[in-house]
């Protein structure tokens, strides 16, 4: 149960509001969960200047000299320009680097290069970046800052090259085509199901091309090394067999890079279904990744909510049922479906790429070979829901894009669970449908830089053809009808509005899950236009849409859901950047402009992240004797103890 009175919304800077969530009943868990909690938070925090690296080259240097300036700067910290250098580094340490989280494009300080020039003297970096990274200068690192170089961390513009168009660190001196035959050409490819390049850097030195591997004695070492002493102390005191064997997996694959113990890891993950904690920790998301095949660092540490995962359980139990009943082409359908396992969570911790942007629901692994022999398990994480829910009441959005007073009322009484219940769908349901057809190689390969935009779109599909059905009422997993209806409103009134002010005006949308949402919602509205299935209506010098037929709305997703799904299933690159090209990417020019003026006018920060609690133990004669939990309160101060305390140099 959420404390109402809590302090969900704790700092707003430029575009960004910093959020808090609530650990429900953490005081009450046992001390062996607690411990467990403590241990594997440790481990995820150490992982942390993985992912930095990983998403450029130069952001470790960077974020070092920001916390020497705002722990050693003796000046004047009241000047309009020292705070345009604090609101930069509170973006830099938002974006886990120089580069923006969403739209991927390098962004600038307010403050002069004079005066970055003359924060940097007064701290004298002259010693320390000697010692950090050889060879280094002030002016090296302030063209590193202000230049227009490596402006895009991911470009997935196949116009050009994707790798050398994008500033992620992935790749040493390597193009795109030199990757591609690479990872194609490797000993036993063919006959292997591992994922081949998730977790290595790859690099080309004297015209010859190979990988860095992250494990113990290689690179990374030292943040591995940290992370494997704080998952043995887990293992330790785990009392639960299944948990215990996925994390001495997990160790394992860190220990030797080994693909091979991954996949091990990741299937003995799935047979961990009656613990309380949930763990997430490794290499995991591919959306860095311009060639979508080396996965970002990222742990997720939860416990289950237990009243929310009984809607999570009857969505999993039915899984068949969702599979058999989708528009989909029979023969890219699964004929049984085993090992579809759901819970709610609370989370307790996050880091790397979920901190502190968190995603709000998770479906793993990753690995369509292991999905169909296997399973997958979902999380929809309940206290960010919660969190966002209560941050956003009465902030005035929907009263500024919803047309009418019934679509208001709507949304006020049913956002909330039809929310939850999208997510559950689009997680268990969607990203756990579906198969390849015979012989057709994982999406990475055949569809390239569109395959995260075409899953994405595929598992919200599924959830958006099966929101109007009425055997979801009968299984009480939403109250009436109008649940779907609110969630179809808030789908389109999103996909082709409000998520534009992610973007910058001018700009192609970049990130895949918003190309993902626009594609549907754009192809929706195009081809229901003969129909009226959706209008487009200007009132007052403002533009809305409106849904006129909720069925066949529903239709229209299917028949896209159909076709997601054979391109997936078939590895139709052409058909699949075709779709993503025409109806993802393109921004109105004129409607973006409008709905960037409207969002100014109700004064909402257009992304949010969120502070994670400090744990602290309670040591009595050399013994933990309990863990008290408390909530942080201040963005930068929290950046600057995860600097000093879980980094090297």
């Amino acid at each position: 149960m959420q404390n109402h009175s809590f302090r969900f919304e704790v700092e707003r800077f430029d575009d960004f509001r910093i959020l808090r969530y609530q650990v429900p009943g953490f005081e009450n868990l046992s001390l062996n969960l607690k411990l467990n909690i403590y241990y594997l938070s440790q481990a995820a925090l150490w992982g942390r200047d993985i992912l930095w690296d990983q998403n450029y080259k130069h952001n470790l240097l960077i974020r070092k000299t920001i916390e020497k300036i705002i722990l050693d700067f003796k000046g004047d910290r009241n000047t309009i320009e020292y705070q345009h250098f604090i609101t930069y580094s509170k973006k830099v340490f938002f974006a886990n680097g120089i580069h923006h989280h969403y739209s991927m494009d390098k962004f600038y300080p307010e403050c002069t290069k004079e005066y970055f020039a003359f924060l940097l003297n007064e701290v004298k970096l002259g010693d320390f970046l000697e010692t950090f990274q050889p060879n280094t200068n002030n002016d090296y690192l302030l063209q590193i800052i202000y230049s227009e170089n490596d402006i895009k961390r991911v470009s997935l513009d196949t116009n050009g090259d994707l790798i050398l168009d994008s500033a992620c660190n992935y790749y040493e001196a390597v193009n795109q085509k030199e990757a591609e035959d690479f990872h194609e050409n490797q000993p036993g490819k063919k006959s292997s199901r591992i994922s081949h390049g998730l977790n290595s850097t790859l690099i080309k030195r004297d015209g010859v091309v190979f990988e860095d591997v992250w494990k113990i004695n290689g690179k990374y070492h030292n943040c591995i090394a940290k992370m494997i002493f704080w998952l043995k102390k887990a293992i330790e005191i785990n009392p639960y067999a299944e948990q215990k064997t996925a994390l001495e997996n997990l160790v394992s694959f860190y220990e030797t890079g080994d693909l091979e113990k991954f996949d091990d890891y990741s299937i003995s993950w799935l047979s961990d279904v009656k613990s309380p904690l949930d763990i997430i920790h490794g290499f995991i998301e591919v959306y860095g990744d311009p060639l979508g095949r080396k996965a970002s660092y990222e742990s997720v540490i939860s416990i289950r909510d237990e009243e929310a995962t009984q809607r999570a359980e009857t969505i999993s139990k039915n899984a068949i049922w969702f599979e058999q009943n989708s528009s989909t082409d029979s023969k890219f359908k699964k004929d049984k479906i085993d090992g579809v396992h759901a819970r709610a969570v609370h989370v307790v911790m996050e880091a790397g790429d979920c901190s502190p942007a968190t995603p709000i629901g998770i479906n793993l692994p990753n690995a369509d070979w292991i999905r169909a022999e296997y399973g997958s398990k979902s999380i929809t994480i309940s206290n960010i829901i919660d969190a966002y829910d209560e941050a956003s009441k009465g902030n005035g959005s929907i009263e500024e894009f919803a047309y009418s007073p019934q679509e208001i009322e709507i949304h006020n009484q049913y956002s909330a669970p039809a929310s939850k219940l999208h997510v559950d769908l689009h997680e268990i349901v969607g990203h756990g449908s579906g198969k390849l057809a015979e012989g057709v190689a994982d999406p990475a390969t055949t569809l390239k830089s569109y395959a995260s935009t075409i899953e994405e779109a595929r598992a919200d599909l599924v959830a958006l053809y099966f929101a109007l059905d009425q055997q979801l009422i009968e299984w009480n997993l939403m109250p009436s009808k109008d649940a779907g209806i609110c969630e179809y409103n808030s789908y389109i009134r999103s996909g082709l509005m409000t998520q534009l002010v992610r973007v910058q005006l001018g700009k192609n949308i970049e990130e895949s899950h918003m190309r993902n949402r626009q594609l549907i919602a754009q192809w929706a509205y195009d081809s229901g236009k003969k129909d009226g299935v959706i209008e487009k209506i200007r009132r007052d010098n403002k533009t809305y849409f409106v849904i006129h037929d909720y069925y066949k709305l529903q239709i229209l997703f299917g028949e896209l859901l159909r076709e997601v799904q054979r391109i997936k299933s078939e590895g139709d690159y052409e058909s699949a950047q075709k779709l993503v090209e025409n109806f993802g990417v393109k921004v109105d020019y004129e409607l973006h402009k409008e709905v960037l003026k409207r969002w100014k006018k109700i004064n909402i920060p257009p992304y949010s992240g969120f502070l994670n609690p400090h744990y602290e133990p309670k040591v009595e004669n050399g013994q933990i004797i309990d863990i008290s939990i408390h909530y942080a309160d201040n963005f930068l101060d929290q950046m600057i103890h995860y600097g000093k305390t879980y980094s090297f140099n």
